[in-house]
C-alpha cells in the first residue's frame, strides 16, 4: 500500500512514524505547508502532486476541518483512490455525498478514529449490526469536556480555571468553542447514529447543547445530591424512529459514566441480543488516534470498506421526555413547567428534550442538564 498523507500535525505525524515499522504500507509523499523534510518520504505543499500519482493508492486525510478537506477526498475518490480519514466533521456534513461517491467509484472509504480516537467505536459498530439489532448508540465522546468537568467536579476549580488547564496540557484548543459548545459530540453522535441504524440524519434535526455555560456553583449543586454531569451524544431506535441528541446530563455518583476521568471517552451500544456494550479509553492523541487510521488502512489492504450501506435520509425525532436542571434564564414558559427549585436553579417536570432545546435556543446564556433516565 503506497499512502499520500494529508496533513502532518498531531494525527499525521503519528501515523507517518507507525507506519515506518509495516513491510506492507509506505508513505510516499505528504502535504504539509510547513517547511519540513522526511527521509523517506516526498513533502510537497501541492495537494495535485498525491492526486495525479498514480502510483498513490490510498490518502490519509488527518488535515481537520471541512475546507478544502471535503475538496481534497472528493477528488481522491474521483481518481479512484482508497480514503482513510480521522475528520468526523467532514464524514458528518458530508455523508450523503461521499458514501455514495465512492460506492459508485469502486473506491475504499474509512474513518473509524473520527469516533472515540483510539477506541474501536465504528468499527465494531459495524460487527454488531451484522448479527443484531442496535436499540442505542453513543456516550461520553469528547475528551475535553470530560477533563473540564471532571476537574470542576474532581478539583472544585472553576470553568474558566479548568479550560485554561485543559488549554496548557494540550487537552483544549485556543478556541475551544467546537468542543465546550456540543459541536465535536454532535458530529459524532450524526456519524455514529448513521452507522448505527443505516441511515443518514438530517443533521439540522438533531439538537446540540453544551457546558460552556456551567458553573461551579451548579457543580456543588450536584455533588451534594450524588450526581455528576458528563456531556453525553446519545442516539436510540424504537418504533421505526430515530431520537438523537446531544447534551449534559446528570448521572448518579455510582454510574459507570460518573467515574470517567479526565479525557477519556465511553461509548456504549445496546444491541437486541447482547445487551449494553461499552468502550473505554483515549478519545484523542496523537499515536491511539494514528492506531485506528493504521487499521483502517489494514482492513482496506483486506478489502473492506464502509461500515454500513448507505441509508434513507430520516429526521431525528426528539419527542422523549426528561427532568432538566436549569440555571440562568427563566420565562413563563419554564415556570410554567418548573416542578422544585435549587437554589436560583429549577427542576422541570418531564418535557421532550427537543421542546427543551428549542427554549435553550433562545435562551443561549442559561444552562440545561438532562436528569439520566
Amino acid at each position: 500500500m503506497r499512502l499520500g498523507l494529508l496533513g502532518f500535525g498531531v494525527v499525521g505525524r503519528g501515523v507517518y512514524d507507525l507506519v515506518q515499522s509495516r513491510p506492507d504500507m509506505e508513505v510516499k509523499k505528504v502535504v504539509c505547508l510547513e517547511d519540513i523534510t522526511l527521509p523517506d518520504a516526498e513533502v510537497t505543499k501541492d495537494f495535485r502532486s498525491v492526486l495525479e500519482d498514480e502510483s498513490i493508492d490510498t490518502v490519509v486525510e488527518a488535515m481537520g476541518g471541512l475546507h478544502p478537506a471535503f475538496e481534497f477526498v472528493r477528488d481522491c475518490i474521483l481518481a479512484g483512490k482508497n480514503v482513510v480519514t480521522s475528520n468526523k466533521a467532514l464524514m458528518a456534513t458530508f455523508y450523503d455525498e461521499l458514501i455514495p461517491l465512492a460506492k459508485e467509484k469502486g473506491v475504499l472509504l474509512r474513518c473509524t478514529a473520527a469516533v472515540g480516537g483510539g477506541i474501536g467505536w465504528l468499527s465494531e459498530l459495524e460487527r454488531s449490526r451484522r448479527t443484531q439489532t442496535i436499540h442505542q448508540a453513543g456516550g461520553i465522546m469528547n475528551g475535553t469536556c470530560n477533563y473540564i468537568l471532571d476537574a470542576m467536579t474532581q478539583g472544585g476549580m472553576s470553568y474558566s480555571d479548568a479550560l485554561s488547564l485543559a488549554q496548557s496540557l494540550g487537552y483544549a484548543e485556543a478556541k475551544p468553542a467546537t468542543d465546550v459548545e456540543g459541536t465535536d459530540t454532535w458530529h459524532k453522535t450524526i456519524l455514529s447514529a448513521n452507522i448505527a441504524f443505516g441511515v443518514s440524519l438530517n443533521m439540522a434535526s438533531v439538537p446540540a447543547a453544551g457546558i460552556h455555560t456551567i458553573s461551579a456553583a451548579d457543580i456543588a449543586a450536584f455533588r451534594a445530591r450524588g450526581l455528576v454531569c458528563k456531556l453525553t451524544g446519545i442516539a436510540k431506535e424504537k418504533d421505526g424512529k430515530i431520537s438523537a441528541c446531544v447534551q449534559p446530563v446528570l448521572y448518579p455518583a455510582t454510574a459507570p459514566e460518573a467515574a470517567v476521568p479526565q479525557n477519556y471517552n465511553l461509548i456504549t451500544f445496546v444491541g437486541s441480543a447482547s445487551g449494553r456494550m461499552s468502550f473505554y479509553g483515549q478519545g484523542a492523541g496523537r499515536y491511539p488516534t494514528a492506531y485506528n487510521v493504521l487499521q483502517d488502512c489494514v482492513d482496506i489492504l483486506s478489502g473492506k470498506g464502509f461500515y454500513s450501506p448507505y441509508g434513507e435520509k430520516v429526521d431525528a425525532c426528539n419527542d422523549e421526555p426528561f427532568r432538566y436542571y436549569v440555571r440562568g434564564a427563566s420565562d413563563a414558559w419554564l415556570e410554567e413547567n418548573t416542578k422544585e427549585t435549587w437554589g436560583n436553579a429549577v427542576i422541570t417536570n418531564p418535557i421532550p428534550a427537543e421542546k427543551m432545546h428549542l427554549w435553550r435556543a433562545q435562551h443561549p446564556d442559561a444552562f440545561i442538564a438532562a436528569f439520566e433516565k
